[in-house]
């Protein structure tokens, strides 16, 4: 159980999506949206930090009625709800988006390219809808890669299912050909001998996000909470916020938890923490 003292000084709750706020189809709990709206109304604010592209998180804001800017991408993005406003943007530089074009055409190995709003990928790369697990993203396919979409780009995927070709990519992509890069080289859970390859800019993470988020606001990070059951939640429960843990959450998670829920995200477990903070927060109003 968290302290009672910490839990009333709540301002922020931040939640991850798939596997957390989200249940297996991809819905809500009702309690979860009933305590969103009581809690709002106590004064609290909610976010999310995603790994989905802004335009695939903006329909769960708007049914939440959130106002506060949302985290996307694992990072790379912070934009507003309603007016399109960017917080902070970590664009990759246009010449290592050429270069990784370039690697994706001598391999033979598929491309796209990420933005906030969609994944652009070529005719050449037609497979990529099919290849992704970027859940509720919007794909355009283009005639060839602008200078609009290399100059915007947030993060750039490889996909194939030739895995050396892609280490000897990641290589590549690495110092001293490349400067200021993360990699992130992993075998598809979903697509039977798919192998993935995502760049950012370095230091992009949920973390990063949280704190470029919290300044913004003019918010502590001990006055915010976070929930997440992921790796990519890792460097969130890194933090100084309070970490909740859904009971469906990977080992590493739940050992970097001040709170697990019972419940998994399929029988809204993040209601059972809202509650909690709820009790409090009308305690401490009334």
């Amino acid at each position: 159980m968290i302290n009672k003292d910490i839990l009333k000084n709540i301002q922020l709750v931040v939640f991850d999506l798939d596997g957390t706020l989200l249940n297996s189809s991809g819905e809500i709990g009702e309690s979860t949206k009933h305590l969103v709206k009581e809690l709002r109304s106590l004064g609290v604010r909610f976010s999310f930090a995603s790994g989905r592209l802004h335009s695939a998180i903006i329909k769960y804001a708007q049914e939440l009625e959130l106002q506060t800017p949302l985290i996307s991408l694992d990072g790379s993005l912070i934009k507003s709800v309603t007016n399109n406003q960017i917080i902070s943007e970590s664009y990759i530089k246009e010449k290592y988006v050429k270069r990784a074009i370039k690697l994706a055409d001598h391999f033979l190995v598929k491309i796209a390219l990420c933005l906030d709003e969609a994944i652009y990928y070529t005719e050449h790369n037609s497979l990529i809808p099919n290849l992704l697990d970027k859940f509720g993203a919007d794909y355009k396919e283009v005639e060839e890669y602008s200078s609009y979409h290399k100059s915007k780009t947030l993060e750039i995927v490889f996909a194939g299912d030739y895995k050396n070709s892609l280490k000897t990519i990641e290589s590549k992509m690495m110092f001293p050909y490349t400067w200021g890069l993360y990699t992130n080289f992993f075998k598809s859970y979903s697509q039977k001998g798919i192998y993935y390859l995502e760049i950012r800019k370095h230091g992009v993470n949920k973390g990063t996000g949280l704190k470029r988020l919290l300044k913004h606001l003019n918010l502590g990070m001990r006055n915010t909470v976070v929930m997440g059951d992921w790796y990519n939640d890792r460097e969130l429960f890194k933090t100084n916020a309070v970490k909740i843990a859904v009971a469906n959450a990977v080992p590493e998670i739940k050992n970097n938890a001040d709170y697990i829920t019972q419940k998994t995200n399929d029988e809204d477990g993040t209601a059972e923490f809202l509650e909690m903070l709820y009790k409090v927060k009308k305690k401490n109003n009334s």
